[in-house]
Parts: structure tokens; sequence; C-alpha cells
């Protein structure tokens, strides 16, 4: 198929135009340096995060399910199974690494194993594991016969992929066939039944590995579940428009979401009934991606633009943006040879890429940003290395070269690529998928080589959705896999008439390619400037980003009030933002107003996620009194993100000083007072930042933050954590008292206008308190004696005579007031526990609030008994 492809194109182009030439030598540079980018991002995995599943490039870690905080969904791709390495083993074929290729599979014969208690995608999984260990069983093979190497080889990596296919196998015990998207790797769809809804793409992205693995490992039950689900799906799209849906219902087979497009949710659906005619020689595929494609041309292609419809209503648009997944459709495009509206695609997404630097997870159709993230997705460069190997167009090398820079510019950090959170920003995300190994660095090596720079002969072979090697002449029986290599035994299904049945109109060319096709350029040359014509790039800066904003500087919410944006602040304090687009001064700030509130969601998040929000103490001692013993307060204090942290035994120890103006927005009256103190100031007017910053210029060595919240308080409202500027020099703990906790500080420090306080992590807060320890050793031994002496000779008393009920009575409650003493002095020399409570040796506690115990101690025997 490929060959025929590949010669029809190049016969029918003719000559290039020398506008975009790029010569021999650049070229090969550039093969070079996206070899070099490959290498910077594989060994920073295998130096800092093997065998983890994803090395965490900022952190400079790997990435380990169930040892770093949740991302929901996208965490199913992880299995603890080596994640990166199995998907990365055919990158390392293609670029020639023997040697590190077989030292990769002798990692994951020895290391990687599927007995995990854990909740798995079956989609990710499948495309993902499976497609990495079909491919790299194929390619150890390959190289057994064609290089003479890894002679020790017994296609261990086969057996662990049928392993892993039995493992997926129930989760196709299904009403209806199609399988589950989630599956338990050692216990199976247990305590998942209930899950009834999966994507398109998740139950129609199974049949190239699934039949793969039924093909070489001579279980046919593998591809049976596959075709099966294929079916299913086939009967469920919509009769009369040939749409199908994003989501359905694995049991009843019911549509959940009818958006229809080629983007998330359904694109390698698409994908895969193409190359499964392709790769497995079935008839009924080719036809029915021929239905699937005129409707998605009828309906859902708009030019270069490519709009989700209703599959019911297909004229009705469902959304007005594009997803980035999307931009595998022109690659698709050129497996078909519909080479036209593949180019008009493609340019229409370079120009947004020009636009934005790097292609936005999804925007408008006006090219804004709709959702900012760039996770170094494959799709653009899928596309551009199959644009350019059908027409051998330099325009398209050029086009590699500036999403080579980019990367490059944009995404590279010294422990590898980390995903971008925000194109308009710039800023980093501690994530880098396996894909950006698998596919990213692929494609872009691949588009700058030469067939003679490579060691595999790619005609061979047909890339699956991972861009895992899959050789064409598994459409043949058998179940060697060397015997598929063999390039005699290359073989292409035979041509289909084109007839209404199959899905082929027999006036239209079906030829691949279509000879209606024109040269790249030609169909380019109308386009230029669509992007920039209807989204023109800014001529003036930012006028405040979302970290800059202060809810106490006038200039700054005189911007947000242009941008249309109103603030309403909450009964419990928070700020809530309100962006209404009308209100905005203008289209421009109107537009910023947007862009500021999605900053503000990015910080929001990262603020949530933040690792680092433990709770912190302040504590300090309250000296006794007529009604209560001395004790200790706890009082639980939110952190900063900013200023030092207190972790483990850390601890600052200082008396407090009230800050003059106690909101510290301006500069302090009598500074001095403040050295070498906990500085005490209230919330307000002007971030905790640059509060933090005038107090310790003074030389304060800590600070207290107040709420100027009524009513707030720790047991009733979740965990505050300051946010700083972006800019943190501060070098002090920073902490936050919601107002009920902040009353009681302030009412020791009215008693005791030296109280000593101590800031420190809550986890330590319970450890043994030195003004305890000196209470007790303080203590009157002869108070101790007394108690017992007179203990002693009330009990003796009692028992030597004859008492009505009223004394009995009378001497109960004596007992009980000297045994409480008692319990108060043995209390003194145990501590207290972190709520505030005294312990006993009993384990009891007493509740030392100064209005009293909430309960009066209650005895459940009578004292001659207890004695």
């Amino acid at each position: 198929m490929w060959p025929l492809l590949l010669l029809g194109l190049l016969a029918l182009i003719g000559p290039r135009p020398a506008a975009f030439a790029m010569d021999a030598l650049e070229r090969s540079q550039l093969r070079e340096e996206a070899r070099d980018m490959f290498y910077h991002a594989y060994r920073a995995y295998m130096e800092n995060a093997y065998p983890a599943d994803e090395l965490m490039p900022l952190s400079c870690k790997g990435r380990v399910r169930g040892q770093e905080p949740s991302r929901g969904d996208i965490d199913d791709s992880l299995g603890n199974f080596s994640l990166t390495l199995v998907d990365t083993l055919d990158t390392l074929a293609v670029l020639g690494d023997f040697e590190e290729f077989e030292h990769g599979v002798k990692l994951v014969i020895r290391d990687v194993t599927f007995d995990t208690d854990l909740v798995v995608s079956v989609f990710e999984t499948n495309i993902r594991m499976l497609g990495g260990l079909l491919s790299a069983h194929i390619l150890a093979e390959y190289f057994q016969q064609r290089a003479g190497i890894m002679s020790w080889y017994r296609g261990e990596l086969l057996s662990m992929a049928k392993d892993l296919g039995f493992r997926l196998l129930p989760a196709f015990n299904t009403t209806t066939g199609i399988p589950h998207g989630r599956i338990n790797l050692r216990h199976g769809m247990r305590s998942l039944e209930n899950l009834r809804e999966t994507c398109t793409a998740c139950a129609g992205t199974m049949v190239l590995e699934m039949a793969a693995l039924s093909r070489l490992s001579g279980e046919p039950v593998f591809e049976e579940k596959a075709h099966r689900a294929m079916d299913v799906l086939w009967q469920m799209r919509h009769r009369s428009s040939d749409l199908m849906g994003t989501v359905l219902n694995i049991h009843s087979g019911d549509w959940v979401r009818r958006d229809s497009g080629v983007g998330a949710g359904i694109d390698s659906y698409y994908e895969y009934c193409l190359k499964a005619y392709i790769l497995l020689g079935e008839e009924k595929y080719l036809g029915r991606f021929n239905r699937h494609y005129d409707a998605v041309m009828k309906y859902i292609s708009q030019g270069p633009l490519l709009l989700d419809v209703l599959m019911h209503r297909p004229h009705t648009n469902s959304r007005n943006f594009m997803d980035a997944l999307l931009a595998f459709w022109p690659g698709l495009q050129v497996l078909k040879g519909d080479i036209r509206p593949a180019v008009e695609t493609h340019e229409m997404l370079y120009q947004v890429i020009q636009r934005h630097n790097l292609l936005p997870e999804a925007f408008t159709t006006d090219f804004q940003v709709h959702w900012g993230q760039h996770p170094l997705r494959p799709e653009f460069l899928e596309s551009t290395y199959f644009l350019y190997r059908a027409t051998q167009d330099p325009y398209y090398l050029q086009v590699g070269k500036h999403a080579l820079q980019a990367l490059q510019k944009y995404a590279r950090v010294p422990c590898g690529y980390a995903a971008v959170k925000d194109v308009r920003t710039a800023a980093h995300e501690d994530r880098m998928d396996s894909f950006v190994l698998a596919e990213t660095f692929k494609y872009l090596f691949l588009l700058f080589a030469e067939p003679a720079d490579l060691v595999l002969d790619l005609d061979e072979f047909i890339f699956t959705t991972e861009a895992h090697l899959l050789p064409l002449s598994l459409s043949t029986s058998g179940n060697a896999s060397a015997a598929h290599l063999n390039p005699s035994a290359l073989k292409v299904a035979p041509p289909i008439e084109p007839t209404a049945q199959n899905g082929h109109d027999p006036d239209e060319p079906r030829t691949c390619p279509s000879t209606l096709h024109l040269f790249p350029e030609s169909v380019r040359r109308p386009l230029k400037n669509m992007v920039n014509g209807m989204c023109p790039r800014r001529s003036h800066r930012r006028k405040l980003h979302a970290v800059q904003f202060q809810v106490g500087n006038p200039e700054h919410m005189k911007a947000v009030r242009d941008m249309g944006i109103a603030i309403i602040t909450l009964p419990d304090g928070r700020l809530q933002l309100l962006h209404t687009f009308a209100n905005a001064r203008s289209a421009s700030d109107a537009e910023e107003g947007l862009q500021f509130m999605q900053e503000m969601v990015e910080l929001s998040k990262a603020q949530a996620q933040a690792p680092d929000s433990t709770p912190l103490t302040v504590s300090y001692r309250v000296a006794a009194s007529a009604h209560t013993p001395a004790h200790k307060v706890v009082l639980t204090a939110g952190p900063a993100h900013f200023g030092r942290e207190l972790k483990g035994n850390e601890r600052v120890v200082a008396s407090v000083a009230l800050a003059e103006p106690l909101r510290v927005c301006a500069a302090l009256e009598q500074p001095q007072k403040l050295k070498g103190r906990i500085a005490v100031i209230e919330r307000g007017d002007c971030m905790f930042i640059d509060k933090a910053r005038r107090v310790e210029a003074a030389g304060a060595v800590g600070a207290i933050v107040l709420d100027n919240t009524g009513g707030s308080s720790s047991s009733t409202s979740s965990m505050f954590a300051m946010s700083g500027d972006g800019t943190n020099d501060v070098h002090i703990p920073v902490v936050f008292l919601f107002q009920q906790d902040a009353l009681q500080l302030l009412q020791a420090v009215s008693l005791d206008p030296e109280l000593e306080v101590t800031l420190q992590d809550s986890k330590n807060s319970a450890s043994s308190d030195p003004l305890l320890a000196e209470a007790a050793e303080a203590m009157d031994a002869r108070l101790l004696d007394s108690i017992l002496d007179r203990l002693k000779g009330s009990v003796n008393d009692f028992l030597s005579k004859q008492h009505d009920q009223t004394k009995v009575d009378e001497f109960r409650n004596e007992y009980a007031q000297l045994f409480e003493q008692l319990v108060w002095v043995n209390s003194i020399e145990e501590g207290d526990d972190e709520d505030g409570h005294i312990r006993t040796k009993r384990g009891r506690s007493r509740n030392l609030d100064p209005d009293g115990p909430s309960e009066e101690p209650k005895s459940t025997k009578e004292p001659k008994e207890e004695l």
C-alpha cells in the first residue's frame, strides 16, 4: 500500500518550488538535533525516573502512581509498569541504536510485571503497552535476522504481550461486546461493573494491536473480541448521516454524547477503520471508512476547519472550538490519498501554531486560545511527516524546523522536556508523557531523515495510533513474526470494485492517490494569512497578569473592571471573580479579561495541588488562673506559598508584637518594636507577601496574619494558603489564623504583652513542651504528698464508720475533688496532646477550655469498689 501510494503521488506532483528548499547539510543538522532532543529526554527519564512510568521533568523524578497526588483520569495511563520505556523501545530501533534497544528489552523482561492491583485505561494500555511490546518483539526478531544481534532473544516480549492481552480480555465481557473503559490488572472487572460509559475511540482503537497479538501468538480470541467491538460500533452509526457520537453506553448501546467530530473521543476510531484494511486486508473496513469519510467531509469539514456537529442533526454545530487531537486528520487523509483537504487543514493548523508559538489544546473558530495547554502532542508532526513523504514538498521540512525550534525554546528544561501549561504564558507543567518519546520525537526525526539514514524499511510497516510499527505482512496467516518481515511476503490487498455496498460512489475516482488533486503550494496560497487576518497579533503589552493582581491596588482594580471583571466578596472572605464580555471597555480588553480569568483558574489549581500546603500551628502557654491550671493552646494555622518552610522539627519561638499599622500596607510606625519578634498583622488592602516583606525588613523573625472575615474558624473552614506574586524573596515563616483563632491569640496577648509563641509544622506540635516540663519540675512534692494523705485519711475514716446516704454523697464529692487534683498532677508529668488536651497515664483527656470542661467527669463505680 505505502509503495503504491508514494510512487503515485510523486509521479503526480511534478517539480517542486525552490522557495522553501532546504539543502542536505541543514537537513542533516536538523535530523541530528532531533536525535539529540530524543536522547536529552530519554536519558533524563532513564537516569532519574526509571522504572517509574513517567518522568516529572521539573521535579526531575519519576511519577509513581499512588505516590504522587492524583491527576484524575490522566493517571489511568499509568500502571507502574515502566510505561515510558516500553512505549519508547521502537523509537530506539528507528534511530538505529541497537545497543540501547537491546538493553531496554532486557530491562523490560527483567523488571516489568502486570500483576498489580491498579485500575488502568484499557485504551491507553492497549495502544501504549501492548503496542509497544508487540512492536519491540517484531523488531527484536527483525534485527536477529538482518543485523545478527540479540541471538539470545526467544520471544519473551511476545509472552509478556500475551499475558497483558489476557488481563485486558475481561473488559470485553459486556452485553454489546464493546469493552469497558477501565480494568483492574489483577482483579479484572471486580468492583468495576457499574462503569457503563466509554468513548468511541476507546472502544474502536483495539483491532490493530489485538489482531497482531492473535496472529503472532496463535490465540484467535484477541482478534475476535476486537472485530466484534468494531462491528457493533459500525451498527451504532447514525444511519442517515453515517456519523458516530463521542460517548456511548457499553451495555445498552445507546449514545450518551452525540457530538460528532474527528478530534478527542472519536479520532482513532476512524484511523483504525482505514488501517485495519491496510494491515489486515479486511475489505469491510475500507467500505466503512469510506462511508464515514464521506460523512465527515460533507458535514464536519468546513473548508480548512473541522467543526463538531450533532450526529443526528449534522447541519447543527455542537461547539465553536476545535481540539488539538484533530491534527492527525491530514495525515490520515494522506493515507487515503485525498491531498487537497489535507494540505488545507494542515496549513490552518500551522498558522495557529505560528500565531500562538505552539498548538493549544483547543482553539476557537476565530483562532483564539480556548484551552491553553500543550502537552507536546505528536499529531501535527505526524501529519507533517506524512504530507512530506507523500509530496516531497520542502515546505514541510520548514514547518518541521519551526516546530523543532518551538519545542527547544518553550519546552526544553534541564531534566527533559516539560509540557506547557499555557501557550500564552509559556509556563511549564511537571509532566512528560510517554508519547513524547514514542511519537513526537520519532516523527520529528523521521521528517528530516533520508531513507538511507534508517536501518528499517518503513514501507514494510504501518504506524499504529501510538506510532508503533506493525508489519504489513500480518495480512498473511502464521505465527512467526520473522516470516512476516520478509519483503517477498509483503502483500497488498486486492483492489475493490466501487459499489454502493462497500461505500464507494462508482462515479467518483477511487485510485490511491486521486488524480484530481493539485500540488500543495497552489492549495496553500489562497489560505495565506488566514489566521492572522482573522486574529491579528496584539500590538500592545498585557495590562495585568493574574499573578501580579493585588486587591488593594487601585490601578489593578481599575484594570480588571476595564476587562469586564466584577469582584464579589463571599461571606467566608474569599473573592469571586465574574467576567462579562459586554462589560469590558473594548473587545481587546474583553479578550485580556478572558485570559486573566484563565490564568486565575490555573493559579487556583496550582495552589490547590501544591504538595507543601501542610497545616502549621501557632502555640503558646496560658498561665494558671483561679479557675484553670496552666496549659498550652495550639491553634491551627494556614501556610503561605512563600517564605521559609517549617518542616520536621523546625520551629520559630519568639515573643509577639502587634504591627502598626496592623495591616502593614504602608510604612511601619516604630518598626524597631518588631525586631526579633513574631509580627502580628491583619489581612486586607495589600498582598500577603508585601506585608511579609515589610515586617521582615523591620527585623521580624516570623509573621502571623489574622483574618478579617467575621466568624471564620479553622474548625468550620477549609485550610487557607496565602499566595505570593511569583517572586519568593521572603525568608521568614508566615502563617494565617482564621478570626476565631485569632481572637484567642489576641486575648492572650492582652493578658501578657510579652507572650512567647511557637510556629511549627502541625505534625510536630504534639511533641513535649518544655514549658510543661518546667511546670512539672516546679510542682511542690509536698503538695502531692498532702493530697495523697488527705485521700487516704478520708477513705479510712469512711470505712471505719456507718453512714447514712447523705454522708456517703459528701464523701463521694470530697473523693472526686481529691482524685481530680491527683490526676492533674500526674498529667503535668505526661504532657499534652495536639488538641490542647491534657493526657493522663490512663489515656483520658481533660478539656482545658477557659470556660471549664465540656462535661463533668463521670464515675461508673462506687468509691469503695474503685479503691
